[in-house]
């Protein structure tokens, strides 16, 4: 039999589990394994370079599931530092670029992956090019960025845009001792929320000691004589002063390499395929992790929601294809959890104004309740937000904000929305209870028995 190639380009989650999925089930005398890494890190959690920023994880290694050491153990040829600038699709192969000696050379391939991410959004201002301007993305941005808090004397930050990253990197920020100002477009952070939920983290942020400035057009960054960032301007005139600068304004999917080769794309730019992760209309051909678009199962259309839990299991899927067996990834409800010092924030399924653009007439119920039984020592505040369809009663999305215990508790509306659940039957299930863990009526089910109400009140 002859041994083909799997050529994957990116090498972290879904790239290296796709790689190391296809070994599995095939070995090296079955199939070679070529995989590129524009960067010098493979299989790390992105998802935890706030962390580490902020001193809560000791080291940046702590965050390497496996080296590319380990990778080429197991016969996979890893070529780090090592970037894919050309896709040649009639002829099967793809240009590399080593980046620390620039030469290039053509690999052919018999099956290819595209795992090439996702890259922070940069504005194109005056000055966001200049030393001591951040965006976190990768595992080499986080230590780019954590070089230079090293060698700032300076102790004021300005982070752009309220989102995930936004919000995790000011806390991060705030922890190393940093006197941190967010300033954001939007009318609340996290604008992942509904702007009424948006706002207890707002609250929260304020109380922890981050300056947010709401509704805020950056305009510039300034640079002083070597040409380092030393304060942001906006729209309104002002400046806020800046020994660094991160970019929290989110992400897009990394595909100017698909989009030259022709490879079908979204509305959001991200790679489209089919529920076995195959490019649609190639069948050698597989992508996903956060360059990929995925179904929406509550809004029934594609979205771009960049995840490493999504990003993992695309690998899975990809890597059972390539190696001769059958697995597909449905698609997503959109679930998300952060936190902000002690506050915890979820999300699943749409926002108002994700259901509005769906077409979706629907009613909400808001309430507010306690993370344990009101009377066992350290309860504390939890409020959550729920959508349902007016016709159908059917579950559309839940959001909640609150302390200990909160952000896990959307896992159970992520099941609801995931069977198609109605805010009746998410009354009836059986949630644990103890006053340690939840009052006798759990929050979730409280928020459902309002929204039950509401259906019934809104009529057809």
């Amino acid at each position: 039999m002859a041994t083909e190639r799997l050529v994957v380009v990116g090498g972290d989650a879904a790239g290296m589990s796709a790689a190391s999925q296809a070994r599995r089930l095939k070995g090296p005398e079955e199939l070679e394994i070529v995989a590129f890494e524009r960067g010098h890190f493979t299989s790390y959690s992105a998802c935890g370079i706030p962390y580490w920023v902020g001193g809560r994880v000791a080291e940046r290694d702590d965050l390497i599931a496996r080296t590319p050491e380990e990778h080429r153990a197991r016969d996979i040829d890893l070529r780090t530092r090592t970037e894919v600038v050309e896709l040649d699709l009639p002829g099967s192969r793809v240009r590399a670029r080593d980046l620390d000696s620039g030469s290039e050379s053509w690999t052919g391939y018999d099956k290819l992956v595209l795992a090439t991410g996702a890259r922070p959004v940069r504005p194109r201002l005056p000055g966001i090019g200049a030393h001591g301007v951040h965006g976190i993305q990768t595992l080499d941005d986080g230590q780019r960025l954590m070089d230079t808090l090293r060698r700032t004397e300076g102790r004021r930050a300005v982070v752009v845009g309220a989102g995930y990253i936004g919000v995790e990197m000011a806390e991060a920020l705030v922890e190393r001792g940093y006197e941190v100002t967010v300033l954001h477009r939007g009318a609340q952070p996290m604008a992942t929320l509904d702007p009424d939920m948006g706002g207890l983290v707002h609250t929260a942020m304020n109380r922890m000691g981050i300056r947010t400035v709401a509704g805020a057009e950056v305009t510039k960054i300034l640079t002083d004589e070597q040409g380092r960032a030393r304060a942001v301007a906006t729209a309104a005139g002002e400046e806020y002063e800046a020994d660094v600068v991160v970019l929290g304004i989110g992400v897009e999917p990394r595909t100017a390499l698909a989009r030259a080769a022709g490879l079908p794309l979204g509305p959001s730019g991200g790679i489209l395929t089919d529920l076995s992760m195959r490019v649609r209309g190639h069948e050698d051909i597989w992508s996903g992790g956060d360059c990929v678009e995925v179904l929406d199962l509550v809004a029934g259309r594609t979205r771009h929601i960049p995840l490493g839990t999504h990003a993992n299991k695309h690998g899975q899927v990809i890597g059972s294809g390539v190696g001769g067996g059958y697995a597909t990834f449905p698609g997503v409800v959109g679930t998300a959890v952060s936190k902000v010092c002690d506050l915890e924030i979820a999300r699943t399924g749409l926002r108002e104004r994700d259901a509005l653009e769906a077409g979706l007439r629907f009613v909400t119920a808001t309430i507010t309740s306690t993370n344990t039984a009101g009377y066992y020592p350290g309860a504390a505040e939890m409020t959550v937000k729920m959508l349902a369809e007016r016709r159908t009663g059917r579950l559309l999305g839940v959001q909640i904000v609150g302390g200990a215990g909160a952000a896990k508790r959307v896992d159970v509306a992520a099941v609801a929305l995931t069977a198609g659940m109605t805010v009746d039957q998410v009354v009836s299930l059986d949630l644990g209870y103890a006053p340690p863990f939840s009052p006798v009526w759990d929050p979730v089910l409280v928020a459902a028995r309002k929204a039950v109400s509401a259906v019934r009140s809104a009529g057809v």
